[in-house]
């Protein structure tokens, strides 16, 4: 989906990569604010004392060391997802921008399409956790951005060469970017264990 938003994808279509990108950027966006927002929101029906005590940052680091089990397995599929993705069909169908914002939309709210990585439920969880609107958009608007940086990198992708060329170099990266996605998970259930911890001493 991805090398669809490039200048060469969106001159086929007689579109500008300009304004489909920012549509998908600001897509996200809306999208991690909605699921910030929302997680936050049902965190709040939780007691604050609970989400305050050890047993809750316990539970939250658990499910934290699960994840990580769980991207761990060979295969990529024992992590729970839906087995959807965005509507190829949008690009023939709608404008660029109504592309770009739907596909961005989803991809941004992040468990409405494939999970590939338990970090995406660290997100909602973290959010949850803290009940709070503020906390939930903040961390809402930091991933739907990140998720949708990548397409940034295609600003300059107006040949079928230059692509290439840059799907070579995202594949390299792919393993180093796997595990910085593990290696969060796993800094992030330390620092929470250690924090719950630290609290309750």
């Amino acid at each position: 989906m991805l090398s669809s938003i490039s200048p060469l994808g969106e001159r086929a279509r007689a579109s500008r990569w300009s304004v489909t990108a920012t549509a998908y950027v600001l897509g996200s966006l809306v999208g991690g604010l909605a699921l910030g927002a929302l997680s936050a929101a049902a965190g709040s029906l939780l007691p604050a004392a609970w989400r305050s005590s050890r047993a809750a940052g316990f539970v939250v680091a658990a499910l934290l060391v699960t994840g990580l089990l769980l991207d761990l397995l060979p295969g990529g599929r024992a992590l729970p997802s839906w087995r959807r993705q965005v509507d190829e069909l949008w690009r023939s169908r709608y404008r660029g921008w109504v592309y770009g914002a739907g596909f961005g939309l989803q991809l941004g709210f992040g468990v409405v399409t494939i999970v590939t990585s338990a970090t995406v439920y660290a997100v909602p969880l973290f959010a949850a956790l803290s009940g709070h609107l503020g906390v939930g958009l903040a961390l809402g608007a930091c991933f739907g951005l990140l998720r949708a940086a990548p397409v940034l990198a295609l600003a300059r992708v107006h040949d079928r060469r230059a692509l290439h060329a840059l799907f070579a170099v995202l594949h390299r990266w792919e393993h180093g970017f796997d595990l910085s996605a593990k290696a969060a998970l796993g800094l992030a259930a330390v620092a929470v264990t250690a924090a719950t911890a630290f609290r309750g001493a």
